[in-house]
């Protein structure tokens, strides 16, 4: 879709790398999923002014389009998923000539958009990946954004069955590698969403720790 639309007076970033990396979502990415990394930047963008925070708009963009990239079969790895989609954003990044330093911060964005409770203590730019995906996965924060807003940005991106396909998507995560569910929220989707699952308990990990006690 076109980066140049408006809504409530605002504008996406448009540069040659924000459209770059737009064509890129787009190709490797279903409507549903693209839609959701599109509301992530727009409800990230209506919180950030609801906040009066000052960042580099350009960067958390980048980060929104490009923090799910593992969930598409060209970019998925052997890392947790958050992990590989940072790798292949900061790998697209630094090819296009992005700053080094700035593509740290997108993978930071991306590794952590899941933490909540750590990310938000990072730079806004980091922070707000998780901000705007909590938002549009489970409602959190909405409240920050003008209801007509919410509205505006759900026309122009609609969810589609976001629900079902997303939950679909993380169960492929925890099918293809069900070892890097644990300690993170995949377990709960292996648990109700993936037959036969089985994952370490945290309390065996500590009960056969090769120490006495």
């Amino acid at each position: 879709m076109n980066t140049l639309v408006t809504i409530g007076g605002v504008t996406p970033p448009d540069s040659a790398l924000t459209r770059k990396a737009v064509s890129l979502v787009e190709r490797v990415h279903s409507k549903v999923l693209l839609n959701h990394l599109h509301r992530t930047w727009w409800f990230a963008e209506f919180i950030a002014k609801r906040r009066g925070l000052v960042y580099d708009r350009e960067l958390v963009y980048l980060a929104a389009i490009l923090h799910d990239l593992s969930l598409s079969d060209e970019f998925a790895a052997d890392q947790r998923f958050e992990v590989d989609s940072a790798d292949a954003a900061n790998r697209f990044l630094i090819e296009n000539d992005y700053p080094k330093s700035k593509a740290e911060l997108v993978w930071d964005a991306i590794a952590l958009h899941t933490s909540s409770g750590i990310v938000d203590r990072k730079q806004p730019e980091v922070a707000l990946i998780n901000v705007g995906a909590y938002a549009d996965l489970f409602g959190l924060r909405l409240d920050e954004i003008t209801p007509s807003l919410i509205d505006d940005v759900l026309a122009l991106y609609p969810r589609i069955g976001l629900k079902a396909a997303f939950t679909e998507a993380l169960a492929e995560v925890v099918r293809k590698k069900p070892h890097t569910a644990i300690n993170t929220g995949l377990v709960d989707i292996g648990h109700r969403h993936v037959h036969g699952f089985s994952c370490t308990n945290l309390c065996d990990l500590i009960n056969t720790a090769p120490f006495d006690s």
